[in-house]
């Protein structure tokens, strides 16, 4: 376990990451207003200027505005995906800890043939029905993401309704809804919120890899990992063009894994 101390200063380095991806995102175009659509071939590979900070792609179009572009994007798809997720897996793993019997089976073992797949796979499958979308990639990752949740909510659950206290509360006559409010939701609520920093930067990797490898996001569509395989093979000539990307990529998932990571004792 991280000590109190320690657990601190990681946890406020990845909010200071995240804060600044979401700042560059949302901020920076506003200070520095640009299409990161627009190309102008005369001013490709070539280096920052005032209106292009991050200076220009092979196309000519501005680094600083299409990766502010893809930062939007990335984390707009992970997040959904995982509050989807996370919705489903904690409606459908408190259902199967509080029936038992063969909801629980049914529901585990349908969880069970999920994680048995890769992750990627899985999202191919979906981008092969919906090809390079923010709904494909939404619905995708929601498929793949939905397990963990479920899992850590019934198993959870199973311990809170197994309790003393659980017990007394309805030999009181307390319904379900102030069981799960008063007892199982605080005891699951890190869990969740852990997991769910885990899942957004599980959901970012994979949209990028998927980019990496000419298989997510359409060009010329802002994304951090169709960035990367485009400026690939201009490192040599412009090796500020291809570190933007991957540095921003980095501090983001770096900065929710510190958040996900730094439990107090």
């Amino acid at each position: 376990m991280i000590p109190r101390r320690a657990g601190h200063a990681l946890r406020w380095t990845g909010a200071a990451l995240v804060a600044a991806s979401l700042i560059l995102a949302v901020v920076g175009p506003l200070a520095v207003p640009g299409d990161p659509l627009a190309q102008s071939l005369t001013k490709a590979l070539s280096g920052p200027e005032p209106a292009a900070p991050l200076g220009y792609d092979h196309l000519g179009r501005s680094i600083f505005h299409r990766l502010a572009a893809a930062l939007r994007l990335s984390p707009a798809i992970a997040i959904a995906a995982v509050l989807t997720a996370g919705l489903a897996g904690l409606v459908l793993g408190t259902w199967a800890a509080a029936r038992g019997g063969w909801t629980d089976r049914i529901l585990t073992m349908l969880a069970d043939a999920l994680l048995a797949l890769p992750g990627l796979l899985l999202v191919l499958m979906v981008l092969a029905i919906v090809p390079g979308t923010a709904p494909g990639f939404w619905a995708g990752l929601s498929l793949v993401l939905w397990v963990e949740f479920f899992r850590l909510t019934r198993a959870a659950t199973r311990a809170v309704l197994a309790s003393p206290a659980v017990q007394a509360t309805r030999l009181l006559g307390f319904g379900p809804v102030y069981v799960f409010r008063t007892h199982i939701w605080p005891e699951i609520a890190p869990m969740m919120l852990t997991a769910a920093a885990f899942g957004t930067a599980t959901a970012i990797m994979a949209i990028a890899a998927l980019g990496f490898v000419h298989v997510g996001m359409r060009a010329p569509t802002p994304e951090l990992g169709l960035m990367m395989v485009e400026l690939l093979p201009y490192w040599r000539e412009a090796p500020l063009a291809l570190l933007s990307p991957v540095m921003a990529t980095f501090a983001l998932l770096l900065g929710l894994t510190l958040l996900a990571g730094s439990r107090d004792t």
